[in-house]
């Protein structure tokens, strides 16, 4: 129990004095949702707020768990007007025969499921790549009217048009109306998710009477002529296989419906999304010069200021989210703003990073069966809109003004978005080169290896031989990301991407240090960075990362180091001297000659430290070193894969979480299709099973069906792919687990790893 909980329990109030004030029509959700709830997240992470009716959950961990399960928590009331209305307002509303049913969004199971599959073959990656060249062609229209003037309104001269207009293409509506389309998208928002007054719900339910009844049209429309493209004239067309799955109320609905979720939500990012890089002038200038981190930065700005604040459930039954007792019937406002900067699952995260790997767990397009179907359409939409304007006018600029945005709980974006240029300077004007696309984009969600920080080479020292210590700097002597022990950076240089981990101090944030082994019976790398890397030299980097975290709660701890594996266990030792903590220190190498940072070991650990040097003769004794298994005790080791598989052979019957290694080779982990079976893997979140071919692995499968899953090694190393096993027998290739991990089967890594017969996963 939480500090504040039992200060509530003491005296008797329910609640905290900020959980009974907590108003989400005030100015400071409306202007920072997240922000607004930072002290939920840190303090009181449900709590009931009775200005609204709702059950407020701000925390990332607690959000998913909720949409992970659809029975405990129904969408039940999605779509349930947040603000009770007027009878006058009902009666406007009935006068136009506005009947609004279940959609994909607020229906319960088992019919949402079945629904989905059968209508979401549109969505899939492969059926949404043929829609980039028209989003292309749209955009570069809508610049070509502006480039010459030197300012405009982004909204209203092409970020609500264009989203709208192939919005529209897509479900096959006709592409007239277009303002009274923008009128009705409005009035349903401020209709479902706002708190209009008395007399303002009278107008609003015109508006939304007349936006149902011009659904009702163009569906009539549509089946008149069910052979035409585009998604609803398919819905049509099931509705003759599927008749009880597809029903005409069904049809009506989610007409209405998703001409509103189809643009509304992706004009708000995109507008969200030039509005904090352009505040952010240095993050902009970045992705003007390397548009390969467009997919990543989209990624990013869904993610710290997305077009969805907001979703809701209601209990089908007494439930506990957060430690927090709620009864059947409560009504939960999940907001995923919130969830979003939550620090247990986004390191740093009120900072606008484009570099993160792991973006792209945000939570603005909902998670499992419920998320989004139009999430890689509207990523296809911004990558283009952000391509073509760092493209063409790198040098436009927000004009200082007052945001605005249309009162709600759960929608987000500006209502303008004025910015501005001088046209002297498009590029194209000199270069006409500049008018042309750069890149094309993989339709789906953001792959990791992508990304790259810039670095130069400050200092360079021979520190053993055979091996030299790097330090390296930001270009423009910006802060380098923070790190912890344990922790590496993968190195992009020459034609090579190498794993080095890092062995400085994490407390400097100018400098990162690694140490690299020139191994001329390696790949190449090594020696590659030995014989070009000098002070001065650009390379780049990806990460940190740690994927060998050391958990300081233990009692003693026992480090393992052969050859350059003493980089990560040097950090440790670091960081566990800093803490008072009891530690060993074991390090063994060749040659005392060849042994890294053999100097500083001793002066810093000299009386935890041993050495054992192959030349004098001292071998290690792992059976002595490691013993039996002692609670409290935690081993930790780096080193050859003989070292490793040595150590893990002592250690075999010892528990989860008492001893740790690290890898940084993959060996025979990877996809050999001449020698593999198919298998099935049923995705027990999203509804769904997918076949995984022969060849073809399950990350790959994954992403064909629209799956979301963050990867970055691909070789079994990292662990970034990891997904979570509800049942079936896996056959773990990857590195990044223990042996009892892999007995226990809970987890595997799906760029590898692979089912021994039919797999239910945690996605």
């Amino acid at each position: 129990m939480t500090d504040v909980q039992e200060a509530q329990r003491a005296t008797g109030c329910p609640f905290s004095e900020k959980a009974q004030a907590f108003d989400p029509f005030g100015a400071e959700y409306q202007f920072d949702p997240a922000e607004a709830l930072r002290w939920s997240r840190e303090q009181e992470p449900v709590f009931y707020a009775s200005s609204l009716g709702y059950w407020v959950v701000s925390r990332y961990d607690d959000i998913k768990a909720i949409f992970r399960d659809n029975i405990a928590f129904s969408p039940a009331i999605a779509l349930e007007k947040i603000t009770p209305v007027s009878q006058e307002a009902i009666d406007a509303l009935n006068g136009y025969g506005y009947a609004m049913n279940r959609t994909l969004v607020n229906e319960d199971e088992p019919q949402h499921t079945e629904r989905r599959r059968a209508l979401m073959s549109h969505f899939e990656p492969a059926r949404l790549e043929g829609h980039e060249e028209m989003v292309r062609r749209l955009t570069r229209e809508a610049l070509d009217r502006i480039v010459d003037r030197g300012e405009a309104d982004l909204v209203d001269e092409m970020l609500w048009e264009i989203p709208l207009t192939v919005a529209l293409h897509f479900l096959g509506v006709p592409e007239d109306d277009m303002a009274k389309l923008r009128e009705f998208s409005v009035a349903h928002t401020v209709n479902t998710w706002g708190r209009p007054t008395k007399e303002e719900q009278v107008g609003v339910a015109h508006a939304v009477g007349k936006f149902w009844q011009y659904s009702g049209q163009v569906l009539e429309k549509m089946r008149a002529n069910p052979d035409m493209p585009g998604w609803m004239p398919y819905a049509i067309r099931k509705q003759k296989e599927l008749p009880e799955v597809v029903t005409d109320s069904y049809l009506h609905s989610m007409m209405m419906a998703i001409i509103v979720a189809a643009h509304e939500t992706t004009a708000h990012a995109s507008a969200n999304m030039f509005r904090r890089l352009l505040e952010n002038r240095e993050l902009w200038d970045e992705v003007c010069a390397a548009p390969s981190l467009i997919p990543n930065t989209v990624e990013e700005c869904l993610r710290h200021s997305g077009s969805v604040v907001a979703w809701r459930r209601i209990a089908t039954k007494p439930v506990t989210v957060g430690g927090v007792d709620l009864p059947e019937g409560a009504k939960i406002l999940m907001v995923t703003a919130s969830a979003n900067h939550d620090p247990r699952q986004f390191e740093n995260p009120d900072e606008l990073d484009i570099f993160r790997d792991n973006t792209t767990d945000h939570l603005t397009f909902g998670y499992g069966s419920h998320q989004c179907m139009g999430k890689n359409l509207a990523r296809l939409e911004m990558r283009i809109f952000l391509e073509e304007f760092t493209r063409r006018l790198p040098h436009m600029e927000l004009v200082e003004q007052e945001f605005t945005f249309v009162p709600n709980t759960s929608f987000r974006g500006p209502e303008h978005l004025l910015v501005r240029w001088d046209p002297a300077k498009n590029p194209e004007r000199t270069d006409p080169q500049a008018r042309e696309p750069r890149l094309r984009f993989e339709v789906g969600a953001p792959n990791a290896s992508a990304l790259s920080r810039p670095v130069v080479v400050a200092e360079r020292e021979e520190i053993a031989e055979g091996v030299v210590r790097l330090s390296l700097a930001d270009p423009k002597g910006r802060d380098l990301p923070r790190w912890s022990a344990g922790g590496h950076v993968d190195l992009l240089f020459g034609d090579y991407e190498r794993k080095y981990s890092l062995c400085g101090d994490p407390a400097r944030t100018d400098r990162l240090q690694i140490a690299v082994l020139r191994e001329p019976e390696s790949r190449g790398g090594s020696v590659w960075l030995h014989d070009n890397l000098q002070p001065g030299t650009e390379l780049s980097f990806r990460g940190p990362k740690n994927h060998f975290p050391l958990d300081e709660h233990a009692e003693r701890y026992v480090l393992i180091a052969g050859g350059i594996g003493i980089t990560p266990i040097l950090a440790m030792a670091d960081r566990l001297k800093h803490l008072g903590k009891d530690y060993e220190l074991h390090y063994a190498g060749r040659t005392r000659a060849k042994m890294a940072f053999l100097d500083r070991l001793m002066a810093d650990h000299g009386e935890r430290l041993n050495v054992y040097s192959g030349d004098e003769g001292r071998r290690m004794d792992l059976t002595g070193l490691a013993g039996g298994y002692e609670v409290g005790r935690q081993v930790y080791a780096c080193g050859p894969d003989r070292l490793l598989d040595a150590i893990g052979a002592v250690c075999a019957d010892w528990p989860e979480g008492a001893l740790h290694v690290e890898h940084f080779t993959a060996g025979a982990s990877l996809l050999d299709p001449e020698h593999e079976q198919p298998f099935e893997a049923e995705l027990a979140d999203s509804g769904f099973t997918v076949t995984v071919a022969a060849d073809q692995t399950l990350l790959d499968a994954l992403r064909a069906a629209g799956i979301d899953v963050a990867s970055d090694c691909e070789e079994g190393l990292c662990g970034t792919c990891e997904v979570g096993v509800l049942d079936g027998d896996v056959d773990h290739r990857d590195k990044v687990l223990s042996a009892a991990e892999h007995r226990e089967s809970k987890r595997l890594m799906a760029c590898c790893s692979r089912g021994k017969g039919k797999l239910r996963l945690a996605l």
